[in-house]
């Protein structure tokens, strides 16, 4: 593949202000958890977590040691920010972020995921070998240039993003309906001066099918030399809209920052000798030959097959029956952002065999409010929580119709209604399902009921 060329070269700029940019943008992100105190509602607060599959085994710290792997984010983020013992600092970020959002799914944001994804590939990128402590202070190798797909492989992370995100929008709910952003966006007709607009039925089509062309094709645009300042103008207004919008933290500004890998090279040498104008750096030119990258072969096939990777799991949802939106079988780990409004009702019930008798449960004595609404619509949350009351009933002692009974061997039974993208509620898992008997694993859910449209 021509773009994708092992052995062509190019200036190391654009990888230093990527990582300049990464690290700031990952301590700021990290600071601003901690000051919000999300560390104590979602990490340390809940009783129940809800485990990726085959990631079960991954456990949260005990009570105030959740903050370590904060602290350590921090670190790292120091660290990469510097070019500071850069590769044990990626290494830290990496494994320290991706511990936190590997502990409970009902926190799962697509950019917490390209977040990780980054901070992976950070870990084998030579970014520290330029205008870094590395460099300066320990006397590392410094760089002029590096292999050209150092700085590609970036780029076509970033693409999956909005390639992939433009894909998904390709379907009814979005193009014909302008569903879910008609009913976000009529919930913000109190905001200044635009809120009346934003009850305009012909405004949600607008911003739908913009979006959608946005995500198809920025990417080409960014590429081209001719169309790449106009390209950013759009990425930065629409970043920037959204961000006024919708409540979705840092990730407008991650975008907005880390797209500038698609600028030239002249670009990003300015950045850097301007800022090492600033601070009087000479350590590359003075302490250290410069060198250029030629030893990549295997971390060249190794990023091949990573976006290989990248481009097969996204489509992983065809190996499912039914409608995607509806069973999210295949729906994480896809780049699907902002596509569906799920509200759901979800009842559950400890059935007793030998008496016949049921009591309700409360699912707030289990789960926190936002851990609730995300199980009461997601099917693989729903079984997890299932299968938690039945191992919570067992072998406890339950008055039904004024009669203590020692439970053995509960089934747990659930009325799930859900409504998507504004449609009326229908039943999601009907009660004459033993969802204690169902396997917690990746093949098809045929236990659901199949959607009505």
């Amino acid at each position: 593949m021509k773009y994708f060329n092992r052995n062509e070269q190019i200036s190391i700029a654009p990888l230093v202000v990527f990582r300049l940019l990464f690290g700031l943008l990952t301590l700021f992100g990290t600071i601003r958890f901690l000051s919000k105190g999300w560390v104590d509602e979602m990490y340390i607060q809940p009783h129940l977590y809800f485990g990726f599959y085959g990631f079960e085994w991954v456990k949260t710290l005990p009570g105030d040691w959740m903050y370590l792997p904060f602290i350590l984010m921090i670190l790292g983020s120091l660290g990469i920010i510097f070019g500071f013992f850069y590769r044990w600092a990626a290494v830290l970020y990496f494994l320290s972020f991706t511990y936190v959002e590997l502990l409970d799914k009902t926190n799962y944001l697509n950019h917490y995921y390209f977040v990780s994804l980054v901070a992976f590939l950070m870990i084998w990128l030579p970014a520290n070998k330029n205008f870094s402590l590395d460099v300066a202070w320990r006397k590392k190798k410094s760089f002029v240039s590096i292999a050209k797909f150092n700085i590609q492989i970036l780029q076509l992370q970033l693409a999956c993003v909005y390639v992939f995100a433009g894909i998904a929008k390709l379907n009814s709910d979005w193009l014909f309906e302008a569903q879910p952003l008609s009913i976000w966006l009529s919930s913000h007709v109190d905001i200044p001066v635009f809120g009346e607009l934003l009850k305009q039925k012909w405004i949600a089509y607008a911003f739908s099918w913009f979006g959608c062309f946005y995500d198809l094709f920025i990417v080409f645009f960014l590429l081209m030399n001719r169309t790449r300042t106009v390209a950013y103008f759009f990425v930065i207004a629409f970043h920037l809209l959204t961000a006024y919008l919708f409540p979705i933290g840092v990730f407008p500004y991650v975008m907005i920052s880390l797209t500038l890998i698609f600028f030239s090279v002249q670009f990003h040498e300015k950045i850097i000798v301007f800022l090492k104008d600033r601070i009087s750096y000479r350590a590359d030119n003075k302490n250290n030959i410069e060198f250029t990258e030629t030893k990549s072969e295997n971390l060249f096939y190794g990023f091949t097959f990573f976006i290989v990777l990248q481009i097969i799991i996204p489509f992983r949802h065809i190996l499912y029956p039914g409608d995607l939106f509806w069973n999210e079988e295949g729906f994480r780990f896809s780049w699907r952002v902002m596509l569906m409004h799920k509200e759901g009702l979800a009842q559950f019930y400890i059935h007793d065999s030998k008496t016949g008798g049921e009591i309700e449960v409360m699912n707030s004595d289990y789960l926190t409010r936002k851990q609730e609404e995300q199980m009461s619509t997601q099917p693989d949350m729903l079984i997890q929580f299932a299968h938690h009351l039945q191992q919570e009933f067992k072998d406890k002692s339950l008055k039904i119709n004024n009669q203590t009974y020692q439970i053995k061997n509960p089934t747990v039974h659930a009325n799930v209604y859900v409504t998507l993208n504004g449609r009326p509620s229908q039943l999601m898992i009907s009660k004459n399902v033993d969802l204690s008997a169902q396997t917690y694993n990746l093949q098809h859910r045929d236990w659901l009921e199949n959607f009505k449209d």
